[in-house]
């Protein structure tokens, strides 16, 4: 079976041959820019995988009859030049294979992340800025955008709460490998005394609802409150009341989003958080699953842990689900952490 047809190339044609013929339309500008955006996106992302795989396969090609011809000739120097560019195929039909495992409807949308400081006071909510610092670097690593929701800083250092947006192609699909809870152990900075402090976060990440979702959300269902913005934003957001929280009554799912300077875009962003929790909680009914939203996860503390980072007495990072450790924390920090994402969504 060649790899066409595990990447199913055939398909992936088809499907970007009908959204060009589509979008060859006049009609089709006169759609809601945010449809048009979302179906932008789909194209993009077809094209790029059509794209990457005749790249790879010409390679492949030039390659082998590269090496062909140096062993009829005995050309050793050509032949470790082409040991070196069939390496690098093999990284890049590997990348191509992880892009294939993101099959799931939702992959390909964008992720709500949340980062909540569990257990460790202070050093916890270090951890939380730790982490959404990681997070940012990899995301521009990718090439991905982050805008960030809500925010809650500590009461000595790093962040309570972050809530943001991770907007890119396959971002669910990447990021979902990131749902749980991370914990760090380390020598506290925060205490004189020197001691190793263990501190616990938990990471909630949520598919963005589209416009192909339809979640009907009655108006007599919500409490919308509005106050001021807190934490750094200057004189705008000290003196006026755009920050949003709406109330879901019936499932008493809260929201709420200060980062956009109109009341309006507060409203609207905290919406889209609304409806893309409602979907979650929905499509975990239909899966019979018995997890809850990150509300009501388990306790972010000991036991419930998906990734330990150990910076004393050794140094390693190690995912518990899939085993996968690493002993450069640094480079982990930094935003390298597609080893343990390839490593979850193969086990998936």
């Amino acid at each position: 079976m060649g790899y066409e047809v595990i990447f199913d190339l055939d398909n992936q044609k088809l499907k970007l041959e009908e959204l060009e013929s589509l979008m060859s339309k006049a009609e089709f500008w006169q759609r809601n820019q945010d449809e048009i955006s979302r179906l932008n996106r789909e194209r993009s992302a077809l094209q790029e995988q059509v794209d990457t795989w005749q790249a790879l396969f010409s390679k492949t090609e030039d390659a082998a009859l590269l090496a062909e011809m140096a062993v009829e000739e005995k050309d050793t120097a050509t032949l470790k030049e082409v040991i070196r560019d069939v390496k690098g195929l093999e990284k890049n039909i590997k990348d191509l294979e992880l892009r294939s495992l993101l099959g799931q409807p939702d992959d390909r949308r964008n992720a709500i992340v949340a980062i909540n400081a569990g257990a460790g006071g202070t050093e916890a909510q270090d951890w939380v800025e730790m982490l959404f610092r990681m997070y940012m670097r990899w995301a521009e690593n990718k090439g991905m955008k982050v805008q960030v929701i809500d925010f809650l800083a500590g009461d000595e250092a790093g962040i309570k709460n972050v809530d943001f947006t991770v907007t890119g192609t396959y971002a669910y699909g990447y990021m979902k490998s990131e749902h749980g809870i991370h914990r760090m152990v380390r020598i506290s900075p925060f205490d004189a005394t020197g001691r190793r402090h263990t501190s616990f976060a938990s990471v909630s990440v949520l598919p963005e609802v589209d416009l192909d979702i339809n979640i009907e959300v009655d108006d007599s269902d919500l409490r919308i409150d509005t106050y001021r913005a807190s934490g750094p934003g200057g004189q705008h957001v000290n003196k006026t009341n755009s920050a949003i929280r709406i109330t879901h009554l019936p499932t008493k799912i809260v929201v709420q989003c200060q980062n956009e300077k109109s009341q309006h875009r507060n409203k609207e962003m905290a919406m889209k958080v609304l409806k893309s929790k409602l979907y979650d909680l929905e499509k975990n009914k239909l899966e019979q699953k018995k997890h809850e939203m990150h509300e009501t996860q388990k306790d972010i503390a000991w036991g419930s842990q998906i990734r330990s980072y150990v910076f004393n007495p050794y140094r390693m990072v190690k995912d518990h689900r899939t085993n996968v450790d690493y002993g450069n924390v640094e480079k982990v920090m930094d935003g390298d952490i597609d080893g343990f994402i390839d490593a979850y969504l193969r086990m998936k």
